[in-house]
């Protein structure tokens, strides 16, 4: 069924602090209730270069590349989103007025094997040597694609886009656990809930849309990072930073699934010659980017890459014009100063 208009959201990469408030905001309103959803993270940040949540989600494929679906592995929960922990918050943190017993927070369990894993594993490990090591966070929740893969691998059509928004929802009544659209999604965004033996996804706070309130991950967010609209909306900041500069990015296009969250690359500081010289280079390579980030399924890296140098050069000419004293529509769409400015649904 044709949806009458499709919610989307842009990122910008420049403004996200890792301080993970939108995930725990995420995981308080949607997934710390019922049995089986410990490992769901509707929304996570991972640090890039990284392996990612679930981990080296990217690799596993879905039905857009695969002749064989069948051969399409499942995410083991223990080894691909980690196995739970607590932490001895009690003993470091006590707050009756006596002596803490340790002095720092150990988990329990205690973490350990080759396999050992957990949705920021590899936080602020990023690439490269120093002084020239580098790394940048990246928020992702389910990108509510166009042309979902999780719609059309469910045989009991359990699973499917909202007439009027384009959210992609689970019909929990009619889903049966076979696994189907998880192995489908390339991002790896459906989970599986083993107690419940159900499929579960983010809902883009669909009821907080339905009151005009904004999803929950994009008010919460302490950086202002999320701008929410609609694509049709050509007075929305979402278009604007879309169709008319130009500078978000879709997350793998060639994973053929035309995803409807968008990211403004980050910015980075240049890197140092062998002399502990400032060069003109950034910090993060522009084909480190070009791998993530693109338009279209047919773009090649190099042409990915031209984009986002594109993007960086146009939003620098744009700071300049503002530096000289002039006026610049990107550059008062990219520091909205009201929620008004960057949701609008």
């Amino acid at each position: 069924m044709p949806v009458k208009r499709q919610i989307r959201m842009v990122a910008d990469l420049n403004k996200c602090l890792g301080c993970h408030t939108c995930t725990m905001a995420c995981k308080t309103m949607w997934t710390d209730r019922n049995r089986g959803q410990m490992h769901m993270y509707w929304n996570n940040v991972e640090t890039q270069p990284g392996m990612g949540y679930p981990k080296n989600y990217e690799t596993q494929g879905g039905w857009f590349n695969v002749a064989d679906r069948n051969s399409i592995p499942l995410p083991n929960i223990s080894e691909a989103y980690g196995s739970p922990w607590e932490y001895n918050y009690y003993e470091v943190l006590q707050t009756d007025g006596d002596d803490t017993s340790a002095s720092e927070l150990v988990p329990s369990p205690e973490p350990s094997g080759s396999g050992v894993y957990s949705s920021n594993w590899d936080e602020d490990v990023g690439a490269g040597i120093f002084p020239n090591s580098y790394y940048f966070y990246l928020p992702r929740i389910c990108n509510h694609c166009t042309d979902p893969p999780c719609v059309d691998a469910c045989p009991r059509q359990a699973v499917y886009k909202r007439e009027e928004d384009g959210i992609v929802l689970v019909d929990q009544t009619r889903c049966r656990g076979y696994h189907h659209c998880v192995k489908g999604c390339p991002y790896k965004k459906i989970y599986y809930n083993p107690e419940e033996k159900v499929a579960q996804k983010c809902i883009f706070c669909y009821p907080r849309i339905e009151e005009h309130k904004g999803n929950f991950c994009a008010t919460q967010c302490v950086g202002r990072v999320h701008h929410v609209g609609y694509a049709e909306d050509t007075s929305s900041s979402v278009y604007k930073l879309i169709n008319k500069w130009k500078v978000a990015l879709r997350l793998h296009p060639e994973f053929k699934t035309e995803p409807n969250v968008f990211y403004i690359p980050p910015f980075s500081p240049p890197t140092y010659s062998s002399t502990g010289k400032v060069t003109s280079t950034p910090r993060i390579p522009f084909e480190v980017l070009a791998r993530l980030f693109g338009d279209t399924p047919g773009q090649s890296l190099n042409q990915r890459a031209d984009r986002v140098k594109e993007i960086f050069d146009t939003i620098q000419s744009e700071r300049n014009k503002v530096a000289s004293g002039g006026n610049s529509e990107l550059i008062e769409l990219l520091i909205p100063h009201s929620e008004t400015d960057r949701i609008q649904v």
